[in-house]
């Protein structure tokens, strides 16, 4: 029998990627090991592939696509699709989306101290305002720069890239005048003693009606040439039967996610009420939805608009058609 074709599955340490891709993978630790005996093993039959599971920050999976495009499947921010659509395909399981609401810029509640007040989101315009953000490539900062706008967005002294789990910190401790939070920091920011000023899902919601669209996971297009033609949809499929046993066995789930969340406040510094399994059920819910399963033409049709409002912002480079495996 020949040995099982080995693939990297790279995706984001928060909870709704954990949650997705473990009965692929089998059981991983936070830092990336595999738990040992029959919680190491996936769940479903994977065939002629093995999958081994990669946890990085989303804006380093961003950058390694974009340079190297050596992850044979990789999380990706939306955005970030934009500059290596000649070399992965989205495919049509695995995104996150919000409906109504999504990555949100928060501030200090307390602000007697700081030298600029950030009273709504006009003040963030202000001359001088530091924004710490997740990656310039990630879905986030190009929501907030549609919001901003280009000229705005395009003044990069204004904004400090970060990973994300440090960013609520980083604007508890004054080092930055506000922040744009994602992934589980959307629920947790108060814990810190901060505030929402904007949510940019529910700005793109208001604005056009659709679907937020923020993380997608990708295959690599070559695949096919390497594997024999239809790889690349025999590897979908999989992904497909994974995000299913997945959200078939949510509380199974959710509760294998909770490290990570608990990993992710750790990283970050964070103070205040730690994780709850209720709490990451409820972020699992918000980005685990139907459209994670399968993003249909109400997805597509999402991204298609987001790319679209990116290029003529210039924000991003034209994505051209979206097609998905």
């Amino acid at each position: 029998m020949p040995l099982p074709i080995c693939l990297t599955l790279a995706h984001s340490p928060d909870p709704d990627d954990a949650f997705m891709w473990w009965p692929l993978t089998g059981r991983i630790n936070p830092d990336g090991s595999q738990q040992p005996g029959e919680a190491g093993k996936p769940c479903i039959d994977t065939g002629r592939f093995q999958f081994k599971a990669l946890p990085a920050d989303i804006h380093v999976l961003n950058k390694r696509a974009a340079a190297a495009g050596d992850l044979e499947i990789t999380a990706l921010s939306a955005r970030a699709y934009a500059d290596v659509k000649d070399r992965y395909i989205i495919t049509a399981c695995g995104g996150s989306f919000g409906d109504g609401y999504g990555p949100k810029v928060v501030v200090r509640t307390d602000q007697n101290a700081d030298s600029i007040k950030l009273s709504c989101e006009d003040c963030l315009a202000k001359p001088g305002v530091r924004i710490a953000v997740p990656g310039l490539q990630t879905t986030a900062f190009l929501l907030l720069g549609l919001v901003l706008g280009p000229e705005i967005a395009k003044q990069r002294d204004r904004f400090v890239e970060m990973p994300f789990e440090k960013i609520i910190g980083a604007v508890a401790r004054r080092e930055v005048d506000a922040g744009l939070v994602i992934h589980e920091g959307q629920l947790t920011f108060a814990d810190a003693g901060l505030r929402m000023m904007l949510d940019v899902g529910a700005w793109w919601k208001a604005k056009t009606g659709l679907l937020t669209p923020l993380g997608v996971n990708a295959i690599r297009r070559d695949l096919d040439r390497m594997h024999g033609l239809g790889a690349v949809s025999e590897i979908a499929k999989l992904l497909k039967q994974s995000v299913a046993y997945s959200m078939e066995h949510r509380d199974e789930s959710t509760r294998y996610t909770l490290p990570f969340a608990l990993a992710n406040v750790s990283r970050g510094g964070q103070t205040g009420e730690a994780p709850t399994l209720e709490r990451v059920e409820r972020y699992c819910r918000m980005y685990v939805t139907p459209e994670t399963l399968d993003m249909g033409e109400r997805g597509r049709d999402a991204l298609q608009h987001l790319f679209a409002e990116g290029f003529k912002a210039g924000l991003c480079p034209d994505a051209g058609t979206v097609d998905l495996a």
